[in-house]
């Protein structure tokens, strides 16, 4: 190799250097923030080498090692995806394989008239983009249910509700939330107890550092007690929410159009885009997220070097 690369697990005190580097190109994914690389560090044992402005991310899945798309700025993408590509041919002795690529970087890098690479999109892990101010504002007949939703909560619990914005004094009463609602959605089943337990850990870890990590948090308590919270963080370059966490009492109708629309009210007013992550080919998920009229994708490809 031209150059001997070192990867090491994610410190939280390096997360500051991270999101200036992560902010060096136009990404509109949700993976240019932070936040979900230390969230998800633990499932998918998450490695980072660091420079002055390029950082490079290796994972790993049941298929074998993989990378995220380097992060540089954009004229010197090609000299760090040829690092990337050294660093798996010849220290992993394996092709390289890049997951969740952003649109962006596939075009920059001419990938997808490549012959090297296999580019596919990953289609159920696109982003979904809202308008802000839609999100807000909920106007016109498309939002006609979340405003219905949103007026028979208030009706219901007038003078009960109050949204607060947290911080890390507030730590100890989001574990006991998370824990409730991680028993909860183990109790459905619906998904796996690892990765849940996976989830519910990072972001207990995240909130345990979040000295180092820059987020906001919003949360809606009903009688004193939390009942639904959400943590997003900001993409300074395309003026965009990346909301990484929205949990609520699924018990209480309105409870999650409430949360989503307060947060945008109370954080990050100057966002004019919002990237509330993907569905993961999830029917209900799909559903949801479709239902707020989402205005575009952030779209991902799955990169596959053919041979070594």
């Amino acid at each position: 190799m031209h150059k001997k690369i070192v990867f090491s697990k994610p410190k939280f005190e390096e997360a500051a250097r991270l999101a200036g580097i992560y902010a060096l190109r136009n990404n509109k994914t949700c993976d240019s923030t932070v936040l979900d690389t230390y969230i998800w560090k633990e499932l998918y044992d998450t490695r980072v080498y660091i420079e002055d402005e390029a950082a490079l991310i290796l994972m790993k899945d049941e298929k074998g090692y993989f990378a995220a798309m380097p992060y540089c700025r954009e004229e010197r993408l090609s000299e760090y995806f040829e690092l990337l590509k050294e660093y798996f041919n010849e220290e992993l002795k394996s092709p390289l394989r890049i997951e969740l690529a952003d649109e962006d970087a596939v075009g920059a890098l001419k990938l997808l008239d490549n012959a090297e690479f296999e580019v596919s999109e990953e289609v159920n892990l696109k982003d979904y983009l809202y308008d802000a101010e839609q999100l807000r504002t909920l106007p016109g007949k498309k939002f006609q249910k979340k405003r219905n939703l949103i007026n028979k909560f208030m009706k219901e619990y007038e003078g009960r509700w109050e949204y607060k914005t947290l911080c890390c004094v507030d730590e100890y009463s989001l574990e006991v939330f998370l824990k409730k609602w991680f028993d909860q959605r183990v109790a459905e089943g619906v998904e796996s107890r690892d990765t849940l337990l996976f989830e519910k850990n990072g972001v207990i870890d995240v909130l345990r550092n979040c000295d180092k990590v820059t987020f906001r948090i919003g949360a809606i308590f009903i009688d004193e007690i939390m009942e639904a919270f959400t943590i997003g963080s900001y993409n300074t370059n395309e003026k965009m929410v990346v909301v990484s966490i929205e949990k609520g009492n699924s018990e209480i109708p309105g409870i999650y159009q409430m949360i989503n629309q307060q947060f945008l009210l109370n954080s990050y007013e100057e966002a004019e885009l919002v990237n509330r992550e993907d569905d993961m080919g999830i029917d209900g998920l799909r559903q949801a997220k479709e239902s707020y009229n989402p205005v575009d994708f952030a779209r991902k490809y799955r990169v596959c070097q053919k041979t070594v």
